[in-house]
């Protein structure tokens, strides 16, 4: 951190005199339960004097900012968003230039799919001074709550993040690539065309029999997961009305869930331990 930006972060001005610094914090909440928030995130979070909220952000992790803080919902859902991008990134300029602390809460990592990249350079191309908190990224806690590893020797030597939201009307990827066995493919987004994405991996190569896992709301006390081949995991899906934010998992480390799910049992056996605070 430069000396400029630890003294922004100090609340003073870097030459210490003047009218204090705005600073953004863009800030990575995490997959959902509150406690995988890391140590800085929470503070970040309790210092905030205004926080522009992304959708996935849940009720519980907005009760831990200030009662003083201002909140701007700035949330993006499928064919729905509050603010769109530019306008998010001249919101966030103006905020600090009012000499605020200014808190960008965002699902998952901010730098995973989040559109971290793209604020932090509109905040440097206008001089604003800015930190990143890194946060527990979706596939992360999502695939370790389902019972998955994302990695296992037996079975993957490769983990592949893609995301499945459609561009210009079209799920633009690397088909080929993704279809190759020996990997583990995580599909942000991807809920909308899992039809087209089982129907491509398929035509390209992969396995129908191959297993697909779609993780409802992970890491909450409502999550679900839907597990599936890359035959029939569209319908399976539909069948449970399985609705956004979810995760998809494609690849032979997903037969480890039966083993592996300590989430499920914990909440079966009613452990306080493993179950995340409500949301």
């Amino acid at each position: 951190m430069t000396r400029k930006i630890r003294a922004a972060a100090d609340g003073r001005d870097a030459g210490g005199a003047g009218p204090r610094r705005g600073i953004v914090h863009l800030v990575g909440a995490g997959p959902g339960d509150p406690e995988l928030l890391t140590l800085r995130a929470l503070r970040r979070i309790r210092e905030a004097e205004v926080a522009v909220c992304d959708h996935l952000v849940s009720e519980a992790i907005l009760s831990l900012l200030p009662a003083k803080c201002e909140r701007i919902y700035a949330g993006k859902e499928r064919a729905n968003h509050a603010l769109a991008q530019d306008e998010i990134n001249k919101l966030l300029v103006a905020l600090a230039r009012e000499g605020r602390r200014v808190v960008r809460l965002k699902g998952g990592d901010p730098y995973v799919f989040g559109r971290g990249g793209e604020e932090a350079e509109f905040l440097a191309r206008y001089g604003v001074d800015f930190e990143v908190v890194p946060g527990v990224t979706s596939a992360s806690g999502a695939a370790a709550y389902a019972g998955i590893p994302l990695t296992h020797r037996d079975y993957t030597a490769a983990v592949t993040f893609v995301t499945g939201h459609r561009r210009s009307g079209r799920c633009e990827l690397d088909w080929p690539a993704l279809a190759r066995p020996g990997q583990t493919l995580v599909i942000y987004m991807g809920l909308a065309t899992l039809a087209e994405i089982c129907e491509k991996l398929a035509a390209h190569g992969l396995a129908a029999t191959t297993p697909v896992a779609v993780i409802e709301r992970a890491t909450t006390a409502r999550q679900r997961v839907v597990t599936a081949t890359l035959a029939d995991a569209a319908a399976r899906v539909a069948a449970a009305r399985v609705a956004p934010p979810a995760l998809v998992i494609v690849g032979e480390v997903v037969r480890l869930r039966e083993q592996l799910d300590w989430f499920d049992a914990a909440r079966l056996a009613g452990d306080a331990w493993g179950l995340p605070l409500p949301s």
